[in-house]
């Protein structure tokens, strides 16, 4: 644990970005793979952070920032409340199986929407780290809602897509009636 200490807080160096909202046509379409490891990427991912931790979200993909690459951070507990810190880089959600769980799910581009939305109760994702390192995370209960939540986000696919009848209505009007809500 000490050499974590020595290292910075992740997003420390990073700007805060202007969050895409619901309606952006940068959510609404399926991002390209990161063909370059270098420092923009490194810049993209440290802005990454530091706008999911201005918007006190639990994970963030690059399209919410208008930026319409393969790449989201997390900072995410799971339900043993087990923190979980990260990056991925060409993510790709290789299983997603167990329980299918309808638990609420939020999304930082429909700021203040919650809706029961069914996600399955554990995911493992493969992909690479900012350095080009293959890297593979699997989460259980809260956070594979949130690995699977990303992916999503990255094919694009925002979780009011996932739902269903009145639930879908409702998280719908409730966007177009929002301060920040767009047609769309």
């Amino acid at each position: 644990m000490a050499a974590m200490r020595n290292r910075p807080i992740p997003g420390s160096s990073g700007l805060v970005r202007t969050m895409s909202l619901q309606g952006d046509p940068v959510l609404h379409a399926a991002c390209e793979p990161v063909t370059e490891f270098g420092p923009s990427l490194a810049r993209l991912v440290e802005d990454l952070y530091a706008t999911m931790y201005a918007a006190q979200g639990v994970g963030l993909a690059a399209n919410q920032v208008g930026v319409p690459l393969r790449v989201f951070v997390f900072d995410c507990p799971d339900d043993e409340d087990v923190r979980h810190l990260g990056h991925v880089v060409n993510p790709t959600l290789v299983e997603a199986d167990g329980l299918t769980v309808r638990g609420p799910e939020g999304c930082l581009s429909l700021p203040g929407i919650e809706a029961g939305t069914p996600r399955f109760d554990r995911a493992v994702v493969e992909g690479f780290t900012v350095g080009g390192e293959p890297v593979r995370i699997e989460g259980t209960g809260f956070f594979a809602r949130c690995l699977q939540h990303e992916c999503d986000h990255l094919d694009g696919t925002v979780y009011t897509d996932r739902l269903t009848g009145l639930r879908r209505a409702r998280a719908l009007r409730a966007a177009r009636r929002a301060p920040w809500g767009r047609t769309g």
